[in-house]
Parts: structure tokens; sequence; C-alpha cells
């Protein structure tokens, strides 16, 4: 079978209107945005680390266990995470005086700082992620969205 290398990139008609297909290419560029932002300007740290610091600052010390649920990180990678950001003085994790296998993490005024610092970078990376729209349609999109994202949850309420 002979390879068209005009048509490599192109987007079969049947698909290409498709709300799972456009959804997922929209993801695809955002997160690539995401992934850019972070490797030039999150001085090495990640989406994963700020939804840690966010949850912490939003919702204070926490076990591990809560963390990773609260944020849907996988508990494996909460750990490392969470090494990684110790090991920056950005959280502290002490162990639960009333369940010895559990650990705490508390957020620090360096995690603070950071988070602070981080949420420029993620702003940056939201106006690039909606930059093709006008302010009225960026409303608009982000209430579709929320309502696309939380469609499970209000199955009841579906119109």
């Amino acid at each position: 079978m002979p390879v068209h290398h005009d048509r490599i990139g192109r987007t079969p008609d049947r698909v290409k209107d498709r709300p799972t297909w456009l959804i997922s290419r929209a993801y695809a560029r955002s997160t690539a945005l995401l992934a850019e932002g972070f490797e030039t300007h999150g001085d090495g740290l990640r989406g994963h680390h700020y939804r840690l610091l966010a949850a912490l600052e939003q919702w204070g010390p926490t076990s591990q266990a809560d963390l990773g649920r609260a944020t849907g990180i996988d508990r494996s990678d909460v750990t490392g995470a969470l090494t990684e950001l110790e090991a920056r003085g950005l959280v502290d994790r002490k162990v639960d005086p009333a369940h010895k296998r559990r650990n705490v993490v508390t957020l620090t005024p360096a995690g603070a700082d950071a988070l602070r610092r981080l949420d420029g970078v993620l702003d940056d990376i939201q106006t690039a992620v909606l930059a093709p729209l006008t302010a009225a349609q960026r409303r608009q999109l982000l209430d579709l969205l929320a309502r696309i994202a939380g469609a499970d949850r209000d199955a009841d309420v579906i119109e």
C-alpha cells in the first residue's frame, strides 16, 4: 500500500468534528503548553507539584494518603513528589503522633512562596491556551467545560 505523505497530519472527515476528537486535540495542546511552561519557568517543578502545594495551601496539613486522594495523584507518585518538595524545603513531613504509620504534610513558608511564583507561570500558560479566543468566548468555554467535567457528578440534574 503506498504511503501518501501529503495526507500525514490530516484528520478524516468522519472524525474531525466529533467532540471527543476536538477535546482530545485541545487537551494535547494544553498539555504541551503546560509541560513547556513548567520546563521553561518552573524551576524543576511540574504540574503535580503545583497541585500538591495548592492543596496544602487551601486545606492545610493533611496526610499523604488524603493528599493523593484529594488531588487525584497516585499514592506512589505523591510519595516521590513530596520527597522532591521536602528536599527543596517546600513541605515538611512528620509522623502523625496519633497514627504512627501516617505522615502529615505541611506547607512551609518557602512552599507558599513557590506556589505564588508558580501561580504566575500557570497564569501565563492559561493565557496561551486560551489565546485564540475572545474574552467572552473564554468565559463561555470555561462554563461549558465545567458543565462537561461535572456531568457525571450532576447526572441527576441534566436538563
